[in-house]
């Protein structure tokens, strides 16, 4: 079959969504033609391959990047007969729809987005999208709620549970606590900021017992003055920034690391601005995958990665997330029991599962 992956965040983002769309495109690529649409002005630049080979650290010889009109100022017609050449168009929104004559159209949504969708319009293009998922059943349950329509299945993100534990599997533990997440503040923010004030009071409340640990920040940069107000805070603290590591390297400090901290949603009141805290949560999927104890914030799809046998080290206040991360810094008994907890836990999002229900949702 000749199948189309878009997102409009490519070649644009990094994030857990190009993942996702790029783990899509690997896997169906191994049975099918598989092509990934972006905008006319990028084709033939091998840069964007380059890239994201880097960032998934893999080859993608078997996926093609072509020039679409999607996205673009082109009319309706030219859109519309460009997605006829294809026997099924993948297609991960940011909230906006468009119709496709695709023999057969999959909608994934991964934004929470409280969105009007209940027009004559908005409903006849929801209509024409045949198998519609989510990444989480967070964001499915605001999606049916606020759109409405019905969501067919979860399609969680894959975590290459193998792949992590054959590169971190020789690596020892340090005192370290990890964030990975891009820097920016629009939508859900991983507020770097939040846990820069935790960790100085993490250090100044115990600082016998923190000696030698260290924050730890990976990310991408989307907002150069957020950063800069960021790395302002740090003063006199033991954290390091990085920023352009490739997977082979962000999956060395997963290795390394013995906490996984998370704040996104910190604050927000997540009835009311769903789109705030995380969706789904792939870096603490894939920190757990590595032996991290995740300590993060609870809310959206983060209860769901972390499961109910790690649901006490949730936190949704300051003082608790401080109080947990000194259990475990402070009980190695416990730190390993969570550790072995966290790797077991997360086996749910392995490849089998992943690549299931994608081949089922293509021939269905």
């Amino acid at each position: 079959m000749k199948i189309c992956l878009y997102s409009p965040y490519i070649p644009k983002h990094t994030g857990g969504g190009e993942k996702y769309l790029l783990d899509v495109a690997t896997a169906l690529a191994r049975k099918h033609m598989v092509s990934i649409a972006v905008p006319q002005q990028h084709a033939g630049d091998a840069s964007i391959v380059k890239k994201y080979e880097k960032f998934l650290n893999r080859s993608l010889d078997n996926v093609s990047f072509v020039p679409s009109p999607l996205g673009s100022t082109a009319n309706f017609i030219q859109k519309l007969l460009w997605t006829r050449q294809f026997d099924v168009m993948y297609y991960l929104t940011d909230g906006s729809l468009f119709i496709s004559l695709a023999k057969k159209n999959i909608l994934h949504i991964q934004f929470p987005l409280k969105l009007d969708k209940s027009s004559a319009l908005e409903q006849f293009k929801l209509k024409k999208w045949q198998i519609k998922n989510t990444n989480s059943e967070f964001t499915k349950r605001v999606v049916e709620s606020t759109w409405p329509t019905k969501i067919d299945l979860v399609h969680n993100p894959l975590v290459d549970v193998d792949e992590i534990n054959n590169a971190t599997a020789l690596v020892k533990k340090e005192k370290i606590i990890l964030s990975v997440g891009r820097f920016f503040r629009q939508l859900h923010s991983k507020r770097q900021d939040v846990l820069i004030d935790m960790f100085r009071q993490l250090i100044d409340k115990y600082p016998q017992e923190t000696s030698g640990w260290k924050l730890v920040f990976i990310g991408s940069i989307e907002d150069e003055k957020y950063l800069s107000e960021i790395k302002r805070k740090k003063r006199n603290l033991p954290i390091k920034f990085y920023h352009d590591l490739d997977r082979k390297q962000l999956l060395q400090w997963y290795g390394k690391s013995s906490i996984y901290w998370h704040a996104a949603g910190f604050g927000v009141d997540q009835e009311k601005s769903p789109e705030k805290v995380e969706h789904f949560g792939i870096s603490t999927a894939e920190a757990m995958a590595a032996g991290c104890v995740p300590i993060v914030h609870g809310k959206g799809g983060q209860l769901e990665v972390v499961g109910d046998k790690l649901s006490n080290l949730l936190w949704l206040k300051e003082r608790e997330c401080l109080e947990k991360t000194m259990r475990v810094i402070s009980d190695q008994g416990f730190m390993k029991k969570y550790q072995g907890l966290a790797k077991q836990e997360v086996k749910i999002f392995n490849r089998d599962t992943f690549e299931k229900k994608l081949f089922n949702m293509i021939k269905t």
